[in-house]
């Protein structure tokens, strides 16, 4: 979906030269996360399939008491890697909201 952009603030300190032309958002929202095997272990989710820029920003917020980071950047994907907040925990299935920003 193509939305008309009127105004476009760009904060103090921020790199808007890094794309002039254009600005980036993607929502993906409900991905699956698979469950951990144990106490403790992480879980990683590749996102594959996307077409990115070079440079861009990644926020993932999990639906469950986890802590997330995103590794592996290419201009067609990343690595989304659940740990759980408290070592003791074992990450069920679950899902994952994700918004790329460029």
């Amino acid at each position: 979906m193509n939305l008309p952009v009127h105004t476009l603030d760009v904060a103090p300190g921020s790199n808007p030269l890094a794309q002039p032309d254009r600005v980036l958002i993607a929502l993906l929202e409900g991905v699956a996360t698979a469950a951990g095997g144990s106490a403790g272990a992480a879980v990683v989710t590749a996102i594959a399939g996307l077409q990115l820029p070079a440079s861009y920003a990644v926020q993932v917020t999990p639906n469950q008491d986890a802590t997330a980071f995103v590794s592996g950047k290419t201009n067609t994907g990343f690595n989304v890697t659940l740990n759980p907040r408290l070592a003791a925990n074992t990450l069920a299935a679950g899902t994952v909201d994700i918004a790329i920003f460029a």
